[in-house]
């Protein structure tokens, strides 16, 4: 850590945490004349800027509820703004301050059922697409809230944009839950044929749920049993909404737990700035792709 930063953190653990400035100096391993020296300093443009920064980052930590790590603190940062930031120094400031993202948790394993219609793997991983409503991602994961009660999400993932093209959260885990997404996907996408894919879950082997795809005129792949990484970008947003929303709350009713998973479905979709996707927000990039194509 170069000298400027090491007297910021000084000065931010004194002021945050009440450190005494003397115990500081000798954790870090400075002078305490120095330290004071610097502090007395006549500023230069670079230290007021990372005394701005790190206002900056405290006012997004607190917006975003703890749930962004420096590289995503850093496309916040530059957005919309004429000066590029780099990812290593607002990691740095971060360190300064004691910031970190959450951590996921591992997702727990589910009895698997017995299949009345399978398919083949034909997304074999290949999780790139050239236009949005190629490929869907399709899901069901469960929620607690209040003494052990559960709640069910099922949803759709766009691989192209990686949009939630639909949603619906139930009280029990069944075949309306995903009928219901599945119909409401086609209500919002009425021309889309996509390559329809999900793990083996009763209702997406179901021959009623078949039978909804073949009228769409989709194609069905499936993963192969017990290989949840085939159903990667889906797996993925689980572990974003649960680890950025769900395990920072308690949740006490059904009411509550639904809101909250609404409100940053929302969030994911619309303002949820994502690198891959040119630092756009899913939404934003697949307005951004129609755009393209209208010009």
């Amino acid at each position: 850590m170069r000298q400027e930063y090491k007297y910021l953190a000084i000065k931010e653990l004194n002021l945050a945490k009440g450190y005494p400035i003397g115990l500081l100096c000798e954790v870090i391993e400075l002078n305490r004349s120095s330290y004071y020296k610097w502090l007395h300093r006549e500023i230069t443009h670079s230290e007021l800027e990372n005394e701005n920064l790190i206002g900056r980052i405290r006012i997004l930590e607190n917006r975003y509820h703890g749930i962004l790590g420096y590289r995503r603190m850093t496309m916040y940062l530059n957005r919309g703004q004429e000066k590029y930031y780099n990812h290593k120094r607002i990691y740095r400031l971060m360190c300064i301050i004691g910031l970190k993202s959450v951590i996921r948790k591992k997702r727990p394993s589910y009895v698997r059922s017995t299949p009345q219609i399978t398919a083949e793997n034909i997304l074999n991983r290949e999780f790139t697409a050239a236009y949005f409503n190629e490929k869907w991602l399709a899901d069901v994961t469960e929620f607690k809230y209040g003494s052990s009660q559960k709640a069910y999400l099922s949803a759709i993932l766009d691989i192209k944009d990686r949009r939630i093209v639909s949603y619906v959260i139930g009280h029990s885990n069944s075949n309306q839950l995903v009928f219901g997404t599945f119909n409401l996907a086609i209500e919002h996408n009425p021309t889309a044929k996509p390559l329809f894919h999900s793990d083996r879950g009763f209702q997406y082997t179901n021959k009623i749920f078949k039978t909804m795809l073949d009228k769409a005129e989709m194609n069905q792949s499936m993963s192969r049993v017990g290989c949840c990484i085939d159903n990667g970008p889906m797996e993925g947003f689980w572990g974003i909404l649960k680890s950025e929303m769900y395990y920072l709350n308690h949740f006490k009713t059904y009411e509550n737990l639904k809101a909250a998973i609404e409100q940053y479905i929302y969030f994911y979709n619309y303002q949820r700035l994502q690198a891959n996707l040119c630092n756009l927000a899913p939404c934003e990039y697949h307005d951004h792709l129609l755009n393209s194509v209208a010009t």
